[in-house]
């Protein structure tokens, strides 16, 4: 039976490991789809008579279907993680993912905004709580460049306006500072004095800094929801996730001289070379400008 060790496995990558709740999704997803071919393609019904070839054959299946090499490159990461797992509790008496190569990753350019849609998305007019919510989020979110779960994982505790910075909590738990521009500064001055304290309910205990219309803390789902919301109503074509405003954070301030370093340090990323893509997008840029401009072009 393939399914107790496949349970057992998720157990301890939530009990053992403490891996996050998106982690545990997307191994659960991998593993649910490789179980599936495991079963129906190559009608194996014990994890020890699993050979490189199956493996191999649901990663042509993930080819064939369309996946992208990232995707495919993630699953073979789930996989490989599983079968050390039953290597570890004896379940089988060997490593069939040993020596599965992952694809190299397609390294996609992040899609940005410009300086004019940013400033459209970014002018939120109105004085109603969740007009000033809404302000100060996307403002924050530029100024900052948070990941959406960082944003809403905020605390009121969290935010130092006198001082300029926020505090928050990135990936693996590494705490970091990023300092605050006037205008985000100003932004979320006017929601804490105007707007925050209409959507918490009297006596209600809630120290999410940014809470929904019933005073309770705003979901990832929500803020993706009122982000298109907001870019539909300013014009803007593009698609837009939360993680654009990252982007076009990190790409403006490149643009505009910042260092590599300094971008990586607010970004939160452990490696420079997860920055270093943002160069990419303001070369790319610049060779645009001079196709456009130089009139020997």
């Amino acid at each position: 039976m393939l399914e107790p060790a496949f349970d057992d496995f998720l157990h301890y990558l939530l009990v053992e490991r403490g891996v996050s709740d998106n982690t545990l999704t997307s191994y659960q997803r991998d593993l649910k789809n490789y179980k599936t071919y495991v079963e129906k393609v190559s009608r194996k019904s014990e994890w020890n008579d699993i050979g490189r070839s199956d493996i191999i054959g649901f990663l042509y299946k993930l080819k064939d279907d369309g996946k992208s090499s990232a995707t495919i490159a993630r699953a073979i990461s789930s996989i490989r993680a599983f079968h050390h797992f039953l290597i570890r509790e004896q379940l089988v008496d060997h490593d069939a993912s040993l020596h599965i190569e992952t694809p190299k990753k397609e390294r996609k350019l992040p899609a940005t905004l410009s300086s004019a849609d940013v400033e459209a998305l970014l002018a939120i007019s109105g004085h109603t709580p969740l007009a000033m919510r809404n302000k100060a989020m996307l403002e924050l979110m530029y100024a900052t460049g948070l990941r959406v779960t960082e944003l809403v994982s905020l605390e009121v505790s969290d935010l130092h306006l006198t001082m300029g910075f926020v505090r928050c909590m990135g990936k693996g738990s590494k705490e970091r500072i990023v300092p605050l521009g006037d205008v985000a500064k100003n932004a979320m001055d006017y929601y804490l004095q105007h707007g925050r304290g209409h959507l918490v309910k009297r006596g209600q205990d809630q120290n999410a800094l940014f809470v929904n219309q019933h005073g309770r803390p705003l979901s990832r789902q929500g803020f993706w929801k009122i982000l298109k919301e907001i870019a539909r109503d300013s014009g803007i074509k593009k698609q837009i996730t939360p993680h654009t405003l990252r982007h076009s954070f990190a790409t403006h301030l490149l643009e505009n001289g910042a260092d590599l370093r300094s971008v990586q340090e607010m970004l939160g990323h452990a490696d420079i070379s997860t920055t270093q893509i943002y160069t990419h997008i303001t070369k790319a840029r610049l060779k645009d400008i001079y196709q456009t401009y130089h009139p020997r072009a």
